[in-house]
């Protein structure tokens, strides 16, 4: 008879015949005793007050009953504490007892009791086992340590534990490193403090890959998520890892797969593309991926949701296999809509054809939701690849004819959006669409019908007609129809003002006054006092063009992309959202990376980012950027100008509300007075003409240095500004990710003029998703002088939470211009007459304001250009010289000839440095056409 009679027993009074029973001295008796224990609290039964005579039988040599036991000490110990302390003499007799199995169930179930008293006793049984000679025995405390860490982590670390799980990495077992690892990296995830599951070197790789080969599916799945962790030393290193991990694409088991692809995926990154390897990386991808949708349907749904992500970050791995994610009759219909969307992110040029085949086939399908997502994709296909957009319409029209429903809609809904992106080129089957106006019935398709309607007015002769017949039901209709059918009726009126007038008093009546919903009436308002006060401006706003859309707009954020590639074969992959979305009651989970480039040597890759068309330096300079920009901590550096100081703005800013600047460091308000009316035309320090016209200090406007997707989702745009002989780099933090950004730093690499920041950055709380913040950075130039190509040149790098950052941008000169740059005429004179006539060069100024320049010098001397002398020759032109001085003591000379009536002035410049004078026209350029 089998163990089920054990739980087929109702009898009254059976506590007590068990007790009996549990204290026989026969043993057969006993472990049936025992039996019928668990039998109880295995279907629900209360059998605590057993314990001490459960706890009893513990005293056996028979494995069979101590597993019982154990069993019933790992499921009553929490409510007994006091008498689960009676086995604990038996834990530890058993954690020495001759046979492996006896010991390494001792120290298991030691292990799973969770309460403190026994805690304190596991501690010495466990460091033995740690290094018991057997390896069941080690492997199975490997795992105890992993459950005593999340009972108490304090006693972990103090009793030295954790070195000894990494020093059982190396261990000649491969079970044993497997559980090591399993061990680790639960710790690691259990505190994300730490960086246990982190491999530093390359001896530990080896023998984790030797391992590899030898141990359990799910010892390979651990060992292969621990080695995504390393960070190779070059090229070479990552391509050795790979070699070794490729076998496991061919495993059976979908969970090694998944985890291979994510080692692959990682150690891509750090791999020069171009290479045979890379390549070849990529061929082999296909093939393991492609196997796995040929399991059941859950494993397809798991892998093609994996999939997705893979072919976002490199579509070319699967480009040629479009045919693999053709939807079967039978697929569950989350696998179908799932394969669907891969196979809009495969599209191209090539295959288009054979996509809309099958899509025009989906369509005719009896499951409605697939249809419609059919009709979608077909849609999305004629925006992402615009030279299937006319075959894409023509089947969309092919689909209208069919005058199903649902599939119309979908199909009127799609070609909006294709309206939208190829604007005035399909217009003429708008004739066709309103012929299906009677059978809209869902809202989005009736809104989009509406939007067509609003949008081509002009071309449609009854669209008053059209759009009043839609006005008869408005109250009935959802919001979204009611606010769409309010902006065409006012684009109808703003195209065809005469014979739309009743229509739109119509719609705003109906939209401010019997309206409840906040938003349709805040629009109404917002229409009807732009329509009433200036028609010319409500024309401007409503009729605006509108910007393109693109279906990338379907795509996952890069920063969130590159995370949830880093978690590939986990429940993040197919959630499509981080761990930190979904995981509750761990806190500071640490945000996985993909892995920097290395360069060459094996450093991290250091070159900057071409951003503005700069040369990164050869040579020696090459070398030193290699050196300086990642061997800084990127913090505040120690060279000040004084104590840190809040950012500046404008000269001559004063607080309104009295007091010093708005930001710090202006000007007392009781010096306003005397200050030039220039200086207050600028309030906010923009560097834009203000009340003083062109006198004004010229500060260029911002440009985006750090774009969002090499940014991982952070924007950096800025510009330099010169305000009261301090240099200050106004920069704008932009987050476009989907996750708050903070541990701002940033750090300059050696330059032509010794640029360094003063301060470190003023960014004080987290910058939350889709926001922006601004700061003015003082610099000073007490840095290492470099010379750069071009002269102007300057590398920044910025550190955040998520990464380090490097781009590259030209320092505008005329920031460089000191306030003492003025000089005496008989000093000009000489100086002019002691450098070298090879060094003068000449330039041409096109459409300068010859005016200003005649009538005052204060355009020029507000950027620290001085008017040395002005001599008239004749009536024919007038001579204007000029000084200046850089930050590092280099002299410019400038002579301007100016010719009455001309808008074209000639400009002279001579230095003893002849490489600056370039940059130097520039601003002279500038500030004479300004």
């Amino acid at each position: 008879m089998t163990d089920s009679k054990y739980f087929t027993t109702t009898k009254k009074g059976e506590i007590f015949e068990l007790k009996s029973e549990l204290n026989s001295d026969k043993k057969e008796k006993k472990k049936e005793a025992v039996k019928k224990v668990i039998a109880s609290m295995t279907i629900g039964k209360d059998v605590s007050q057993l314990f001490p005579d459960v706890v009893n039988c513990m005293q056996t040599d028979n494995i069979e009953l101590k597993k019982l036991v154990y069993l019933y000490l790992m499921s009553y110990a929490k409510s007994q504490p006091d008498m689960a302390i009676m086995a604990v003499n038996t834990f530890v007799k058993d954690c020495e007892d001759q046979n492996p199995l006896i010991r390494a169930l001792a120290v298991r179930t030691m292990g799973c009791i969770r309460v403190d008293k026994i805690t304190e006793y596991l501690c010495e049984p466990l460091r033995k086992c740690l290094r018991d000679e057997d390896p069941y025995v080690r492997k199975t405390a490997a795992v105890s340590v992993a459950k005593l860490y999340d009972i108490n982590n304090q006693l972990v670390e103090d009793q030295g534990f954790l070195d000894q799980l990494k020093d059982m990495l190396t261990d000649s077992n491969p079970m044993v490193v497997a559980n090591a690892v399993a061990a680790l990296s639960e710790i690691n995830d259990a505190s994300p403090n730490q960086d246990l599951h982190q491999i530093n070197n390359s001896q530990t790789v080896n023998k984790l890959i030797t391992a590899l080969n030898e141990c359990t599916e799910w010892g390979q799945v651990f060992i292969l998520d621990s080695l995504a962790t390393y960070n190779p030393k070059d090229d070479r290193d990552a391509q050795s890892i790979c070699e070794r991990i490729l076998p496991r694409l061919c495993h059976t088991n979908s969970a090694v797969v998944l985890s291979a692809v994510k080692g692959i995926m990682k150690f891509m990154e750090v791999m020069d593309s171009s290479t045979d390897f890379f390549q070849g990386l990529i061929k082999k991808l296909a093939p393991p991926l492609v196997t796995l949708l040929s399991g059941e349907p859950e494993i397809q749904y798991i892998a093609l949701r994996n999939i997705n992500l893979i072919v976002q970050k490199r579509p070319e791995i699967l480009k040629q296999e479009m045919k693999v994610f053709f939807v079967k009759y039978n697929d569950p219909i989350y696998v179908k809509l799932e394969k669907l969307d891969i196979m809009i992110r495969l599209a191209n040029q090539s295959n288009i054809t054979q996509v809309l085949a099958e899509l025009k086939e989906y369509a005719t399908e009896v499951d409605v939701d697939f249809v419609r997502k059919s009709v979608r994709a077909i849609g999305r296909c004629a925006i992402k690849v615009e030279q299937s957009a006319e075959k894409c319409v023509s089947t969309l029209l092919d689909l209208i004819q069919t005058k199903v429903n649902y599939v119309v809609q979908e199909a009127i809904v799609v070609i909006k959006d294709i309206f939208r992106k190829y604007p005035n080129k399909y217009e003429s089957i708008i004739s066709t669409l309103c012929e299906n106006l009677d059978t809209l019935d869902e809202p989005e398709a009736r809104a989009a019908m509406i939007w067509i309607i609003g949008e081509y007015a002009e071309r449609i002769d009854n669209a008053d007609e059209l759009l009043e017949s839609f006005l008869e039901g408005f109250s009935d209709e959802s919001v979204q129809v009611q606010l769409q059918l309010l902006t065409s009726i006012v684009k109808l009126f703003l195209k065809r003002p005469s014979d739309t007038q009743e229509l739109v008093q119509q719609v705003l009546s109906l939209s401010t006054q019997e309206s409840d919903n906040p938003d349709l009436r805040d629009r109404g308002y917002i229409y009807w006092r732009l329509l009433s006060t200036d028609p010319a401006a409500a024309k401007e706003v409503v009729l605006a063009e509108k910007p393109l859309i693109s279906e990338e707009t379907d795509l996952l954020e890069p920063t969130l992309l590159d995370e949830l590639i880093c978690h590939i074969g986990s429940l993040a992959s197919v959630y499509h959202k981080p761990p930190t979305s979904f995981v509750e009651g761990r806190m500071g989970i640490k945000r996985a990376v993909l892995p920097s480039k290395v360069d060459s040597q094996g450093d991290q890759a250091t070159a900057l980012p071409d951003v503005s068309g700069s040369v990164i330096p050869t040579a020696e300079a090459a070398q030193g950027a290699v050196e300086d920009l990642l061997s800084l901590s990127l913090g505040p550096p120690d060279t000040m100008l004084g104590p840190p100081a809040p950012p500046s703005t404008g000269g001559g800013v004063f607080d309104l509300l009295g007091g010093d600047s708005l930001l710090g460091g202006g000007v007392p308000i009781d010096s306003a007075a005397s200050l030039p009316l220039s200086d207050l035309g600028d309030i906010f320090g923009l560097g834009l003409p203000g009340l003083g016209g062109s006198q004004s200090v010229y500060t260029p406007p911002k440009e985006v240095w750090l774009p969002a997707a090499k940014g991982k989702g952070l924007e950096v745009g800025g510009t330099f500004a010169r305000r009261q002989g301090q240099i200050f780099m106004d920069l704008t933090f932009t987050n476009r990710a989907m996750q708050a950004m903070g541990g701002f730093a940033i750090q300059f690499n050696k330059n032509s003029f010794g640029l360094l920041p003063a301060t470190g950055l003023q960014i004080s709380a987290p910058l939350p998703p889709n926001q922006s913040v601004e700061t003015s950075l003082p610099l000073n130039l007490n840095g290492v002088v470099q010379r750069m190509e071009p002269i102007m040149n300057l590398q920044i790098a910025i550190k955040n939470n998520i990464d380090v950052f490097y781009m590259s941008t030209l320092v505008p000169t005329h920031v460089l211009f000191t306030e003492d740059g003025d000089m005496e005429r008989k000093v000009f004179l000489e100086t002019w007459k002691d450098m070298p006539s090879a060094n003068e060069t000449q330039h041409t100024v096109e459409n300068a304001h010859v005016e200003h320049l005649v009538e005052s010098s204060t355009q020029l001397r507000q950027n620290n250009i001085f008017i040395v002398a002005r001599r008239q020759v004749g009536e024919q032109f007038e001579m204007i010289y000029t000084s200046l001085k850089l930050s590092n003591g280099i002299w410019v000379l400038g002579e301007i000839k100016v010719s009455p009536g001309s808008r074209t002035v000639n400009l002279a410049l001579k230095t003893r440095v002849p490489d600056i004078v370039g940059n130097v026209s520039e601003i002279y350029s500038i500030l004479l056409t300004v």
